[in-house]
């Protein structure tokens, strides 16, 4: 089996975090935890992904504090699997990545899940993309750029205008 290059030292935030979710068993078992799941035989039997593979794909999401275990909340003697903020924070991403798959992946007809607000039951608007003034982003209207520190960062993203390049 080939050994996966780590991006641990990547200067990409994009490349960075692709260690602890860059393969589809980390993302799915992600989405299960936002639904929901919990237990390893939860996961597996949503999964049916082979005993080694979701052990291992679990211990890297606690690993990289994406996943915390915690005693059962039913007072048993299992443990659970709980996101994390950190985990949390991927919600954004998932959502994305579901509506761009809602979008390109299922013809207008074909039946799906959506996510709905559960105080109106509408499906969740789309997630676009904004700048700081308000401005609806696109991709020529954006750059990358190398930032001395996290204020660089910002200030940089507040000036950067026109077409720019969006590799690592």
């Amino acid at each position: 089996m080939v050994k996966r290059t780590s991006h641990r030292d990547a200067s990409c935030p994009v490349a960075r975090p692709l260690d602890a979710i860059g393969d589809w068993w980390s993302l799915l078992i992600v989405r299960d935890a936002f639904d929901g799941l919990r237990r390893f035989g939860e996961f597996q039997k949503s999964l049916g992904l082979a005993k080694n593979i979701l052990a291992s794909r679990l211990r890297s999401l606690v690993e990289h504090d994406i996943l915390r275990i915690a005693p059962a909340s039913d007072g048993s003697a299992y443990q659970e699997y709980v996101l994390t903020e950190k985990g949390e924070a991927l919600f954004p991403l998932l959502v994305a990545l579901r509506q761009w798959g809602e979008e390109w992946f299922f013809d207008l007809d074909e039946p799906r899940v959506r996510l709905v607000d559960l105080r109106s039951g509408q499906p969740v608007r789309k997630l676009e993309l904004r700048s700081q003034d308000g401005r609806l982003l696109k991709p020529a209207d954006t750059q990358v750029r190398l930032a001395a520190d996290r204020g660089e960062v910002q200030r940089s993203s507040q000036k950067t205008r026109g077409r720019g390049r969006h590799s690592s």
